[in-house]
């Protein structure tokens, strides 16, 4: 199964030098049944964009959370076995937290099949969804707008192998 885990830069360069993603549990996206019957789509390719999204939000709270990290939004693909991962068939339709899993235990960095990861022009415009991501959550339809400008920038795709060259600038 491919699952999306959202991170920081600050979080990748840490899980490159550790070799893993964790310690566990990590909270990750991938196709749910949940997500499945909310995005109405059969096309697995769909799906998991939708999924990369869910976990491109996870990463900008993480960003909230750290903010000293460079404004861009992390999310790291993994291929993991289907019984590694446990989704809460209580929230499977809970918008808030559509296609969200666990995985319990630590994930090796050599199991990830890509790296996603916010262009340098996103910044400015992921830094103000970060800073209007609170009041979003209440409520606030300006807010929400913000934050959903965020998403007008589209994640750039990396091979594992260059890691390092993300982590470094």
């Amino acid at each position: 199964m491919r699952v999306y885990v959202p991170l920081t830069l600050p979080a990748l360069a840490q899980a490159h030098r550790a070799g893993e993603l964790g310690p566990g549990p990590l909270t990750a996206y991938a196709v749910t049944p949940g997500l499945r019957e909310w995005y109405v789509s059969d096309d697995i390719e769909e799906l998991e964009y939708a999924a990369l999204t869910r976990a491109a939000h996870g990463s900008l709270r993480l960003l909230v959370a750290d903010p000293g990290a460079v404004r861009k939004r992390v999310v790291v693909a993994v291929d993991i076995a289907d019984g590694a991962v446990h989704a809460d068939p209580d929230q499977a339709l809970d918008p808030d937290a559509l296609g969200e899993v666990r995985l319990e235990a630590a994930v090796p960095l050599a199991k990830a099949a890509a790296v996603h990861v916010d262009a340098d022009d996103a910044a400015v415009d992921v830094a103000k969804a970060a800073e209007a991501l609170a009041a979003a959550d209440g409520g606030d339809a300006d807010a929400q707008f913000v934050v959903d400008g965020a998403d007008d920038h589209e994640l750039l795709w990396f091979a594992t192998q260059e890691i390092e060259h993300l982590i470094a600038g």
